[in-house]
């Protein structure tokens, strides 16, 4: 007979992993964390099972649990107490998340901290920058100013990579110079400059308490119909700075995260976001589908489409099913 014979490699377990091309591993995860300036709160987001938000006090415990299992990359999120126009509390020396990170890094030294740069969680607004009161929109090139402020407060604080998600033009170059001129040149730019107006981010903004009081953010973040745009962006992000690029959210869009792997050699990051997370939880807690396989082949589909990391809710869940295999 005259036929390729593929299932010769599919023969055994052994044989497909020894052939298999792509692996997870705990050095692609990046654990992102809640943390609360009110004391003694664990509450799970109800939106999220399993994950919680945790105060500043007993935020010790989730950070050992987290580093026990092989985690060493972790992406804080704040819920301060008090917010306002200008989120003051974002670039605030002793805010919820330069506690968080000095607290995290006095632990341990080796954990690398991501700092989330946006002012959306902090402002009254809900908005990822401030508020221009005559065109009722977000001012872009004012908000720089704070948003380069948040960043070298958060890399004072011992943040290892500044992370900005909130999508204003020239954010980039901005955090960039404001970086190298407070003497961080080593500090590098993971840049969310990919990151669409997606309904997926639903669960998020429960959690970080940061939905907008008014309007949306789809004059800064990108149209899900979009996919040339993608590409400006990363060539504007690229020129502007940039040392890795994330693409957010990524299972709707894995086409765009090979577009980006094909287009540069930077490291990419596939962000595996709330809604993503809460639809499988959603799921799995219903007994409708294997929750450790879906989760396991949505982080293979992630990795196969070109992310180098992801960052993903289900960080230590994965830990625990590569410590079983």
């Amino acid at each position: 007979m005259k036929f390729d014979r593929h299932r010769r490699l599919r023969s055994s377990k052994t044989m497909r992993n020894m052939v298999t091309e792509t692996r997870i591993t705990k050095e692609d995860l990046i654990y992102p964390i809640f943390v609360v300036e009110r004391d003694n709160v664990k509450e799970e987001i109800p939106s999220m099972p399993g994950i919680y938000q945790l105060s500043l006090n007993i935020l010790e415990e989730e950070l050992k649990e987290a580093y026990d299992l092989g985690i060493r990359a972790i992406m804080f999120f704040g819920v301060p107490n008090e917010k306002d126009a200008t989120g003051s509390g974002a670039y605030d020396h002793n805010g919820i998340i330069q506690e968080a990170t000095r607290k995290a890094k006095a632990m341990y030294d080796d954990l690398l901290i991501v700092a989330d740069t946006c002012l959306c969680e902090y402002t009254d607004h809900g908005h990822c920058g401030v508020i221009n009161h005559e065109t009722k929109d977000v001012d872009n090139d004012q908000s720089l100013t704070y948003l380069v402020k948040t960043a070298i407060s958060q890399v004072e604080a011992g943040a290892d990579i500044i992370a900005p998600s909130n999508m204003m033009d020239g954010f980039v170059t901005e955090i960039r110079q404001g970086l190298d001129d407070a003497g961080y040149e080593n500090v590098p730019i993971m840049s969310y400059g990919i990151k669409y107006a997606s309904s997926f981010f639903g669960p998020f903004r429960d959690a970080a308490e940061s939905t907008p009081q008014f309007g949306d953010r789809k004059t800064y973040q990108m149209d899900p119909a979009n996919r040339r745009e993608a590409m400006r962006e990363l060539e504007s992000d690229l020129r502007e700075g940039a040392d890795m690029m994330i693409v957010k959210p990524a299972l709707s869009f894995l086409d765009i995260i090979r577009d980006v792997r094909n287009h540069t050699n930077v490291p990419v990051v596939a962000y595996n976001v709330s809604g993503e997370y809460s639809m499988t939880k959603a799921a799995a807690l219903q007994g409708w589908i294997d929750e450790e396989a879906v989760v396991m082949e949505q982080m293979i589909s992630m990795k196969r489409a070109g992310a180098d990391l992801i960052v993903t809710y289900f960080a230590k869940d994965i830990c625990k099913y590569l410590d079983q295999q």
